[in-house]
């Protein structure tokens, strides 16, 4: 007999939280990311391996047995909201996240363990874009090689290990060196995406292919709603501080009554958001009604983070225009976001095919 979740914080991962954020003020200051997104190397290797070496969050999703914290999916959630918040470069979400989930569907038990310590980073080539259950491109498998060509692939760049799936149906680990990584230019300069060429690439099957990935998939996509509230969160502080610092005929222009109304639903919003967002988590934990509430997650997530950073760029005026303000990184952040795992409408549609909602 099922339970109703309990979507509060519990007392650990409001300390986790206080852990992480205290670290990424000390590791990942705006300023700082915006550098790095100007420079050739837009991963931020110190502040992973002080994520991941220093408090061992790269193994919160695999099990003590195999290496790993044996956390949830909830614990991980609270991580992402944090870095979302921060814009932070590192790839916890493609390779502790959707790397990870892929490998446990395969029981690889070795290479598990090496992306957990976080010293080895992971990526599963499929394309940043496509969603949980969706169509994903193939290579050719050929007498222990592959041969193809995939696009699109988040944090290829710093990957170690790639994840690839086959013609044959198969997973495959083939070994970042053996591959030819060409960088891609996103939207979003603090996820890189990146084409990568398998001419001949050795390369070891470790199980099958659709159900690794759609596992994979799912729970990118619905521990990205995280992501996506801790962009909108921070969109949604930051804005209110500024409007109450900023005078305008001598008086702070948070006390007008048309920017009160925009704050007012912007906050209904982001509450609904973490609603959202951790019933997504808390649902991946226990296993209990996971598609819906991935797809509603989802769906919700992505235009409110959206709203909130284009509200925050509006409401910070001149300020709010300029490359030197990090308002900038979170709203490219949001929308490219917003198509990550699939858009808001194709998971809506999700949504209307689970509970049996079709349009007319």
């Amino acid at each position: 007999m099922s339970t109703e979740p309990d979507l509060l914080y519990a007392e650990e991962e409001d300390a986790l939280r206080a852990a992480v954020r205290d670290l990424l003020t000390d590791h990942c200051d705006p300023a700082g990311v915006i550098a790095r997104t100007e420079s050739d190397t837009p991963h931020d290797r110190e502040t992973w391996k002080a994520l991941t070496e220093g408090m061992g969050l790269a193994g919160l999703l695999v099990p003590e047995a195999q290496g790993g914290q044996g956390a949830t999916h909830r614990e991980a959630a609270v991580v992402l909201e944090e870095l979302g918040r921060s814009v932070a470069p590192v790839p916890y979400l493609t390779s502790a996240v959707v790397a990870t989930e892929a490998l446990l569907a395969c029981g690889t038990d070795d290479l598990l363990a090496e992306l957990a310590s976080g010293r080895t980073v992971g990526a599963l080539a499929v394309g940043l874009h496509v969603a949980p259950g969706g169509a994903f491109k193939a290579v050719r498998p050929e007498n222990g090689t592959l041969h193809g060509e995939l696009t699109g692939i988040a944090d290829a760049a710093i990957a170690d290990v790639l994840l690839v799936p086959a013609a044959d149906g198969g997973l495959y680990i083939v070994e970042a060196d053996a591959v030819t990584v060409t960088p891609q230019v996103p939207l979003d300069l603090t996820r890189p995406l990146a084409a990568v060429t398998l001419d001949g690439a050795r390369a070891r099957r470790i199980g099958d292919a659709e159900p690794a990935v759609r596992r994979a998939l799912r729970t990118g996509a619905g521990l990205l709603a995280s992501e996506q509230l801790g962009l909108a969160e921070w969109s949604l502080t930051e804005t209110v501080r500024y409007l109450k610092e900023r005078k305008q005929f001598n008086r702070p222009v948070g006390g007008f009554q048309a920017l009160k109304h925009r704050l007012a639903q912007l906050w209904l919003d982001v509450v609904h958001l973490r609603a959202a967002a951790r019933n997504a988590a808390d649902a991946l934990t226990t296993g209990e009604d996971v598609d819906v509430a991935v797809a509603v997650a989802h769906a919700y997530a992505a235009p409110v983070a959206v709203r909130a950073a284009e509200e925050a760029l509006q409401l910070h005026g001149g300020i709010g225009m300029t490359w030197e303000h990090p308002v900038q990184l979170h709203l490219k952040r949001a929308k490219a976001d917003s198509i990550a795992y699939g858009t808001a409408g194709a998971h809506r549609e999700t949504v209307a095919e689970l509970v049996d909602l079709q349009a007319p």
